[in-house]
């Protein structure tokens, strides 16, 4: 039987349970850049949090914009009912989105806004006319959540190989990961636009009939980081014009500044049809998701609509009053903190700092754009992962906070970050690395 201070009964996520469970590191409280142990350590903050809480910790202006709707409107049905705040929040978006992409579907995390832009991809088909078009195309390596169609899609191994057929019709291009020729690449690699090239030969497999949408992270970051090579992001969108095919981009993780911009697509100025979005949403005070599709495709499906609903989807807390809440006041937060503008300010530092670890204990790639970063490690012969958890365990123990994927460590800060922190980050990793074997 657990007991309430147990730590039994949570079957934590992506977690060895049983190591963790056997020497816990817990934090308990949040503030601007730092977590806090509860014997009071501060923890540095160098991912922010999972990739996430861009604006920094315990915003007031976010945690007062909770605290007053939990008090007016804790709940509203988004099934034939409205509230102004969901209104409000997805005008506000469809202001910073890419110029078109301005029909908003809120779901409540990143996981279900890929189901969700999947599932619009294929019913936009079948409203114009092209039911035939129903494959869909993923990546090698690709990370797109945990839900059936995001794993279906995406290309880690682990995700995907415990739970049987999956989605069906889907393909894969390949990863872009190409250390023999972009090692310690300082932002996009030089080589590599040809691996976009590959969606030619999936198209003359399947056929472009039959070929509803590709996705793709604009940065794969769950797999290690890697940086899409010049020009291949730009073939990709060219090859889906050629072929009639929707590009769909998973920004879960490049959002709300995390280059220097408000999304990756303007980064690298490349529209895509459709985009997902989560986690900076509302600095993931509470949680939310979204899609965000471009106009024609909402038009198409209510035009040709045989039924009163034109899509047939959606959840409970679809466009819940207080994350809509939160995601209004985070965008507040962004504008008036400049911190996108921020981003792109400090990134030339960044990337400096990131690669001055180029010759650190064990580093064999390390790879940067915007305020992303990761440091690929030699891996241990025979015990794969292990080197960068060990390295994960003592850079907490040291009180920094970073992510590992593999044998890789990522870093994604937030965006008030300063330089002192960076060169905190930079000397603590340095640090670790050369006491780990």
């Amino acid at each position: 039987m657990s007991t309430a201070n147990s730590l039994d009964a949570f079957w934590m996520p992506f977690t060895p349970n049983r190591a963790f469970k056997a020497s816990p590191r817990m934090v308990s409280r949040a503030e601007g850049m730092h977590y806090y142990t509860q014997d009071g350590r501060a923890i540095l903050d160098a991912t922010s949090g999972l990739w996430c809480c861009n604006a920094g910790h315990a915003r007031p202006k976010i945690v007062q914009a909770i605290q007053r709707t939990a008090a007016e409107l804790d709940f509203a049905i988004s099934f034939n009912l409205g509230h102004p705040l969901v209104f409000e929040f997805a005008n506000r978006l469809a202001g910073i989105l890419p110029s078109g992409l301005d029909r908003i579907a809120f779901t409540n995390s990143g996981s279900e806004a890929v189901d969700t832009a999947l599932k619009i991809a294929l019913a936009y088909q079948r409203a114009r006319g092209k039911p035939g078009k129903y494959r869909l195309i993923g990546r090698e390596r690709a990370y797109h959540g945990v839900n059936f169609g995001g794993i279906s899609v995406g290309g880690i191994p682990r995700n995907r190989m415990t739970y049987g057929p999956m989605v069906v019709g889907v393909d894969h291009l390949p990863h872009t990961h190409d250390i023999a020729r972009n090692a310690f690449s300082k932002g996009q690699p030089a080589h590599g636009v040809e691996f976009a090239d590959a969606l030619e030969r999936i198209i003359y497999l399947h056929d472009a009939s039959t070929i509803a949408a590709v996705i793709v992270e604009p940065i794969a970051g769950s797999t290690g980081v890697l940086i899409p090579p010049k020009g291949y992001l730009e073939r990709l969108r060219a090859i889906c014009d050629k072929h009639d095919i929707l590009l769909i981009f998973d920004e879960v993780i490049t959002g709300f500044g995390r280059l220097g911009a408000a999304f990756a697509s303007q980064y690298f100025d490349i529209k895509p049809d459709m985009m997902t979005i989560a986690k900076g949403i509302t600095n993931a005070s509470v949680p939310m998701g979204a899609v965000a599709a471009k106009r024609e495709i909402y038009d198409t499906m209510l035009a040709n609509s045989d039924t009163p609903i034109e899509l047939f989807h959606g959840y409970t807390t679809t466009g819940h009053p207080l994350a809509c809440a939160a995601g209004i006041a985070t965008l507040d937060t962004y504008k008036e903190d400049g911190l996108f503008e921020r981003a792109a300010e400090l990134a030339p530092y960044w990337q400096e700092a990131i690669h001055s670890l180029r010759d650190a204990r064990h580093v064999i790639d390390i790879r940067n754009l915007g305020l992303v970063g990761g440091i690929e490690l030699e891996p241990r012969p025979g015990e794969a992962t292990k080197r960068a958890l060990e390295a994960f365990n003592a850079c907490f123990d040291a009180g920094l906070l970073t992510r590992v994927t593999g044998d890789i460590i990522a870093f994604s800060p937030p965006l008030i970050i300063e330089k002192s922190h960076i060169d905190q980050i930079i000397d603590t990793v340095r640090n670790v690395l050369g006491g780990i074997e």
